[in-house]
């Protein structure tokens, strides 16, 4: 009988020790192992609210990337692995392993998207941008620009044009698209209060916003940085003569359906934006201007410009009298 407890229990040690060694290993080894990702293509997980780690391990393996859920399951259990998990998209490269996996999920290390305000935009194109952006909450959907300017501004600004950085924005699913509204403001009012501090004395404008409507005509007359100061020259040496800015894009920005072909008519027209009519800055700026531009219009090149005009290669020329000018009209533009 005692030889018979005594073997059992012997048995029973054997058990224990192979099933802990077993234990061990699987702790040891299985967290270690990879999954089967393409080289090519990332794996990207939909973690939707309520899901669990048992949801997550059945998709899986209908994409076939595991055999079995259930063997999944039981291995992470028993490797220690598993935890509550976040909802949320996570992206896992090839030769991802368990470990990383499960991690990932359990801390809510979600995938990043990204969303990019282009600069010479105009505030509405960047809210149409964010509108198309995947895995965004459209908060915004139906307020108008006024109360959106006046919501970001707390109440200092009643129109959005100008307002926002162009900048590629990374976000997680669900994010606000307040959020990135709010982080485009704060970036454009830092950089425009630092260019602000650099503006050359004696300054071409009087105040922050009016450097705002500046860069912003700079950004839509050349997309070239080699340009800009230049331009930003020849429409500070004109804020300071009192000399009309006569600017195509300002006056192109208050035509209502502008349909690309800018006439006589249209330079005759008066309106807010006309600066053939009208005297100084328009009213607002007239698209989102970018760092460069804010930093030209603070800190113009040093000349004696008072004209440009595009040329054959989509660069300008620069003229410093009427009459220089003409010449390059005549030459670039009419092919005399």
């Amino acid at each position: 009988m005692l030889k018979s407890i005594k073997s059992a229990l012997a048995l029973l040690f054997t058990v224990v020790v192979i099933v802990l060694a077993i234990i061990f290993a699987l702790r040891s080894y299985y967290p270690q192992t990879r999954l089967a990702v393409s080289e090519d293509t990332p794996l990207v997980i939909a973690v939707e609210r309520g899901d669990t780690s048992r949801d997550v391990l059945m998709r899986l393996q209908q994409q076939q990337l595991i055999s079995s859920a259930r063997l999944h399951y039981w291995l992470a259990k028993l490797s220690g692995q598993l935890g509550p998990i976040k909802q949320g998209y996570y992206e896992f490269a090839a030769a991802t392993d368990w470990q990383t996996f499960w991690g990932k999920l359990i801390n809510g290390e979600q995938m990043l998207f990204q969303v990019t305000v282009i600069e010479g935009q105009t505030a509405a194109q960047a809210l149409a941008t964010l509108q198309q952006a995947p895995h965004l909450t459209h908060d915004t959907a139906g307020l108008s620009m006024t109360a959106i300017a006046e919501r970001l501004s707390d109440g200092a600004f009643h129109n959005l044009e100008g307002l926002l950085l162009p900048e590629t924005y990374a976000y997680q699913a669900g994010s606000s698209d307040w959020d990135i509204l709010q982080h485009a403001y704060e970036s454009m009012h830092q950089h425009l209060m630092e260019a602000w501090q650099q503006c050359a004395a004696p300054c071409a404008v009087d105040t922050p916003y009016q450097l705002l409507i500046l860069a912003s005509i700079i950004e839509k007359e050349t997309g070239l940085n080699s340009e800009r100061e230049l331009v930003a020259s020849v429409f500070a040496n004109r804020l300071r003569k009192g000399m009309r800015l006569q600017s195509d894009p300002t006056t192109i920005y208050g035509i209502k359906d502008f349909d690309g072909n800018l006439t006589r008519a249209h330079l005759r027209e008066r309106t807010p934006y006309n600066t053939y009519r009208i005297d100084g800055l328009p009213p607002t700026p007239i698209a989102l201007p970018g760092i460069a531009s804010l930093q030209a219009a603070a800190k113009p090149a040093d000349t004696d410009y008072l004209y440009f005009v595009a040329n054959a290669d989509g660069q300008h020329v620069f003229s410093k009298t009427l009459a220089e000018h003409q010449k390059a009209v005549n030459k670039y533009q009419k092919g005399q």
